[in-house]
């Protein structure tokens, strides 16, 4: 069983910039896909960027694409995003995920808001 806390949202400008973690206890993330969601009220949770193991890809989504960069530490376990950029759409609850074909384990999320 994998359990993911999320950590470094908080307030930051238009422009600029927040780096988010998230730590794995449990299991090891190596093996595992990992990625970023978020969920804007109202809307469904949207994945945003993640780490595919078995080809070693990574995936953006159009709206973060360019500005948002994902990558992993697989000795401390942990899973970073790192947000440049920031603009007020990018306010939200951001959710840490690792999958396999069989099971999704999510984190609480933290929140990252954008003032204009």
């Amino acid at each position: 069983e994998v359990q993911l806390v999320e950590a470094g949202g908080g307030l930051a400008q238009t422009g600029g910039s927040l780096r988010l973690s998230c730590t794995a206890s449990g299991a090891s993330l190596d093996g595992l896909n990992v990625g970023w969601f978020r969920q804007r009220p109202g809307s469904e949770r949207e994945g945003i960027s993640c780490i595919t193991r078995r080809g070693g890809g990574f995936y953006y989504a159009n709206s973060v694409k360019g500005r948002f960069t994902i990558s992993s530490d697989t000795a401390k376990n942990m899973v970073y995003l790192q947000m440049n950029n920031l603009k007020p759409e990018d306010t939200t609850v951001y959710y840490c995920n690792a999958n396999t074909a069989s099971r999704a384990y999510w984190g609480k999320g933290t929140l990252v808001t954008v003032s204009s």
